[in-house]
């Protein structure tokens, strides 16, 4: 069970009956608009604190929207996130980012255990690499970033910090909100 309330758009959780601001209303529209619906339970979380919310999407779009890195790329860093510290939440919602992105779904099971896989090219594992080594021990080796940096340029490299930062970010709110995995992502055949 989360640790703060899941907010709906009249500003109410199962216990209350709150009501809804101005600034509440716009960023639910936005919710609605940008992102699945029903909305998922991370934003009936963070809308707790609206104008944060309003920020962090900003921030996760331009990292979707405005980056020359791959979304295949940018997906597996997410998804190696996810596994190296057992996001279950993280990894059932970007199972469908990933094919989105292009990943197989060989790919997708075989992320948890990358190292013994032949699934992944070689650019696609030094990504994987930087980001477990990155999220587990937070300073990365020369070689694993000289791995990655190897196929992508200095740009690229960046975007990809940012995505595995940003990806780190968002699993340890999850983790310390304890924010509960909807229900239509149980199912494990997504």
């Amino acid at each position: 069970m989360a640790r703060v309330p899941y907010l709906d758009r009249s500003g109410a959780t199962t216990e209350t009956t709150a009501e809804s601001t101005a600034e509440t209303t716009a960023l639910w529209d936005r919710l609605e608009a940008e992102r699945k619906v029903p909305t998922a339970n991370i934003f009936r979380a963070l809308v707790n604190a609206p104008a944060l919310l309003d920020a962090f999407l900003s921030y996760a779009n331009a990292m979707r929207d405005q980056s020359e890195l791959s979304p295949k790329l940018r997906e597996l860093a997410i998804l190696s996130v996810g596994h190296a510290v057992e996001s279950t939440y993280e990894i059932a919602h970007h199972h469908s980012h990933g094919l989105k992105a292009g990943l197989t779904e060989a790919q997708l099971a075989a992320i948890a255990d990358f190292e013994s896989s032949e699934e992944f090219d070689d650019l696609e594992l030094a990504v994987l690499r930087l980001a477990r080594e990155s999220t587990l021990s937070v300073n990365v080796s020369e070689g694993t970033w000289k791995a990655a940096a190897a196929h992508l340029d200095d740009q690229q490299m960046v975007e990809l910090t940012l995505n595995i930062a940003w990806y780190n970010s968002g699993v340890r709110i999850m983790g310390l909100l304890d924010i509960d995995l909807e229900d239509a992502h149980l199912n494990p055949s997504h």
